[in-house]
């Protein structure tokens, strides 16, 4: 039937069908757009003069609505993708509690924070940027940090990221900097990460992401839980009091937990053996009892120092050094509660920067004042219309009513006849509240404007390498390792060779010579001999709080022990080590060859929690070896890799009586976290020390000779 023509098939209508065939693919080639040479324009022909800078009202001023570039820009971006976010769409949540130490009535008037003995419920959601939904946990990325409070006076988003700065200076360069980090066009690779030409092409000509770059490359793109990570708001914002003062502001989360990241080899090789790590972890220390928490605190800045600093606080590229302002602790949050639904609860919480209550306000910063448009933008298209902040998880807790009616997916029966206001008919409800009133309606804060509409960068923008040099400065050697490694291998996937010397010439060789250096060394290029920007010397040299090193909380609650179990194994040390680390807030995983139960040497049997393989030492922060079970386990290889991988990563490894001879097998060395002693009794404080360090930095040269 094949080598035949069907019936219906007459002579030449084969020629004629390829015809129509070609025709149709010459009218779709008309809608392949090639802009080499061609001018910059809108989306109705319109040539773009200025594609860097939202129009303004005035230098420093606010962004205005009618910038139709900006919102045409800014609207297709934020519809590009159904249904999951555009970015931050990985995530994981929980639900908590805030509570405010002390009354700040002298800086604002936000109930919220001045009810001491009122908790204010949470939900935070983390999430990392570039990936989409089904990427990995652990990929070198910015992580979101975003929480909803439910006060009494409306809903509070303060959605911010584990960084304190940003790529960029101005919302119009949002599209364009997600576009070259996300998985490039024609191929959609990479998933979730910036290892590629598209990123490094957007960032080395544009040097005002110098400053965040450095922390995209530092240890904080690699965390080692939600629990570790600082947050911060990134912008300025303010605080208004009652008598209607009003102070810049700075809003930080410190962990309780400490600050602390993987190693590089261990991220990545997390993101193939357990891509939920980040969100599992989370899950399971809420279920088990042992609550993340974190501290707010405030970075106060009185408005008459508004341009005190050698930087502009309205620059979302720079942050505000704690040595020239303090950070106050002013409340803590709790996460308690996991989610009963990932999709009705995570998936769907919408946040926006623009959800703020009276006493709380924005600044003329040029990125946030896109966000405030951009957010809800975004929610109209994934969640369906503009009815998103009727879904269970998005709803105040305090009575809300207005003349907003019907759309897609409305949740609200509304009673009454009148959907307007004011009215008479309902009897003039719902009415406005006055500012002045007790518990009184929002009310931006009277900030004196003036200057000609425009766009332009103001001048005290053009500082981008400063604060760059100051973030390297003040990492401790190994996290300079670190940065240099990180640089080096995302630069090495970038094809072009042109991208790759502008990074160096362009951008590192302004941050620091050294650092220029060995990455053009390890790239194979030649380093480079000049700056292409006359350097601007900060107020400091070096910040020691933006150090992870210097971040740590002193204790091991939380961290997750490994125990391995072999037949024969000590059951004193065993029984010795659990009790030691349940008092100092850790916890213990008992890992065996299989799931079959171990017997120890009292002859009773533990069940194992996993194997080997099951719950590799990636997962965990330390390994213990009771003795009695070196024998058993110097015949297994699967042990044996247990061992190294602890090692060659860093962390800390207690061995008992004969298990001792498992580090000369190995050949490891001793050092402050590689310990061996007798019996567990005389390894306990000394193993709860090092892994109060999170690492063991100088064996680091020594690991990196351990096979991967």
């Amino acid at each position: 039937m094949s080598a035949k023509k069907r019936p219906s098939q007459a002579a030449g209508t084969d020629t004629i069908d390829r015809g129509n065939s070609n025709a149709k693919l010459e009218q779709l080639e008309t809608w392949r757009a090639d802009a080499s040479g061609e001018a910059l324009t809108s989306n109705t022909g319109v040539k773009v003069a200025d594609n860097q800078n939202t129009l303004k009202a005035g230098e420093r001023g606010p962004s205005l609505l009618e910038d139709f570039l900006m919102r045409e820009k800014i609207t297709h971006f934020d519809h590009e993708r159904i249904p999951e976010r555009v970015v931050h769409a990985r995530g994981a949540a929980a639900h908590g509690y805030f509570q405010v130490y002390e009354p700040l009535s002298e800086l604002t008037k936000a109930d919220f924070l001045n009810q001491p003995q009122k908790q204010t419920p949470v939900f935070v959601r983390f999430s990392t940027v570039q990936g989409p939904r089904g990427s990995a946990d652990t990929v070198r990325d910015v992580r979101g940090f975003a929480t909803k409070f439910y006060t009494d006076e409306g809903n509070f988003d303060l959605v911010g990221n584990n960084m304190p700065v940003f790529f960029i200076q101005d919302a119009i360069k949002f599209p364009d900097f997600v576009h070259a980090v996300k998985p490039e066009p024609h191929n959609e690779i990479p998933t979730g990460g910036s290892a590629h030409d598209t990123f490094w092409d957007f960032v080395s000509l544009q040097p005002e992401s110098a400053h965040m770059v450095q922390w995209a490359m530092s240890d904080r793109a690699i965390p080692g839980a939600y629990r570790a990570m600082q947050g911060f708001g990134v912008h300025t914002f303010r605080l208004i009091n009652a008598e209607g003062r009003s102070v810049f502001v700075k809003f930080h989360w410190r962990p309780l937990s400490g600050v602390y990241s993987m190693v590089w080899d261990e991220a990545q090789k997390l993101a193939g053996k357990d891509p939920d790590f980040h969100r599992r972890q989370l899950w399971e220390d809420i279920e088990s009892g042992d609550y993340p928490e974190w501290e707010l605190g405030l970075q106060v800045i009185p408005e008459e120092d508004e341009h005190k600093y050698d930087f502009d606080l309205l620059d979302p590229t720079k942050l505000v050094p704690e040595e020239l302002v303090p950070v106050r602790l002013v409340g803590k949050m709790v996460l308690n509660r996991n989610p009963d639904n990932f999709f009705a609860e995570t998936e769907q919480a919408a946040f926006h920067i623009g959800h703020v209550v009276p006493g709380i306000d924005f600044s003329n910063d040029p990125l946030l004042q896109g966000r405030l448009f951009s957010y809800t933008d975004t929610q109209l298209l994934r969640l369906g219309g503009p009815n998103f902040n009727e879904l269970p998880i998005n709803r105040p807790l305090c009575p809300f009513h207005n003349s907003q009616r019907d759309a897609p997916h409305r949740q609200t029966i509304n009673k009454g006849r009148a959907a307007y206001e004011p009215n008479s008919i309902d009897g003039g409800w719902p009415k406005e509240t006055p500012e002045a009133a007790s518990g009184g309606g929002f009310a931006s804060y009277p900030e004196p404007m003036s200057g000609v509409k425009l766009r332009k960068r103001a001048d005290s923008f053009a500082d981008h390498f400063s604060q760059a040099r100051l973030f390297w400065n003040s990492m401790q050697p190994h996290e300079q390792e670190h940065m240099i490694a990180a640089y080096s291998f995302e630069l090495g996937k970038v094809q072009s060779r042109e991208i790759r010397e502008r990074e160096l010439n362009e951008v590192l060789a302004n941050i620091d010579a050294t650092l220029a250096s060995r990455v053009a060394e390890n790239l194979g290029l030649p380093a480079p001999t000049t700056k292409s920007a006359a350097p601007k010397q900060s107020s400091l040299q070096e910040s020691p709080a933006l150090s992870q090193a210097n971040l740590l909380s002193g204790n091991i609650r939380s961290r997750k022990v490994a125990i391995l179990l072999a037949e024969g194994a000590s059951a004193d040390d065993i029984s010795h080590i659990i009790g030691v680390l349940d008092g100092e807030g850790a916890s213990v995983k008992l890992i065996g060859p299989t799931s079959a139960a171990v017997k120890t040497s009292d002859g009773n049997t533990l069940l194992p929690d996993a194997t080997f393989d099951g719950l590799p030492s990636i997962a965990l922060d330390a390994v213990f070896v009771p003795g009695g079970a070196a024998k058993a386990l110097q015949e297994n290889g699967a042990a044996l890799h247990y061992l190294l991988e602890a090692y060659k990563h860093l962390k800390a490894i207690a061995l008992c009586g004969d298990a001792g001879d498992l580090a000369k097998l190995l050949r490891l060395d001793a050092d402050e976290g590689l310990l061996t002693a007798a019996k567990a009794s005389d390894l306990c404080s000394k193993l709860v020390k090092a892994m109060a360090q999170h690492r063991v930095w100088a064996r680091e040269p020594k690991a990196k000779a351990i096979p991967a």
